[in-house]
């Protein structure tokens, strides 16, 4: 039971995962900054998860990235698009709409458990 938990959960996770990531980028970071704000959020992201996500979100052109060189150590910084705005704008609403949703179906299951 545990393992098919853990799966659900995972499950669960990985699309809320772009949504946490996509709200963080109107400003620039680079991964770890990211990892950093969304863990204090409470959001908590390996890297061997965030990385690859950001490289996708930028293939999709979701996300821009630059490099900073001006430090001894480069970083690679990430940003949300214009276009990646606008669907997260999008996925913001449908996600606001689910959840509503879900806690309307859920409060049900609730009072339905009392009785």
């Amino acid at each position: 039971m545990s393992s098919l938990l853990d799966s659900f959960t995972t499950e669960l996770r990985r699309g809320t995962l772009t949504l946490a990531v996509l709200s963080q980028l109107r400003t620039p970071q680079y991964g770890y900054s990211l990892a950093q704000r969304l863990e204090q959020a409470g959001v908590v992201i390996e890297q061997s998860t965030l990385y690859p996500l950001l490289r996708r979100l930028e293939k999709q052109e979701l996300v821009t990235s630059s490099w900073d060189t001006t430090e001894s150590r480069p970083r690679k910084y990430y940003v949300i698009s214009d276009y990646g705005i606008e669907i997260y704008k999008q996925l913001k609403s449908e996600w606001m709409a689910m959840t509503g949703e879900l806690n309307t179906l859920l409060k049900g299951d609730e009072r339905n458990e009392a009785n």
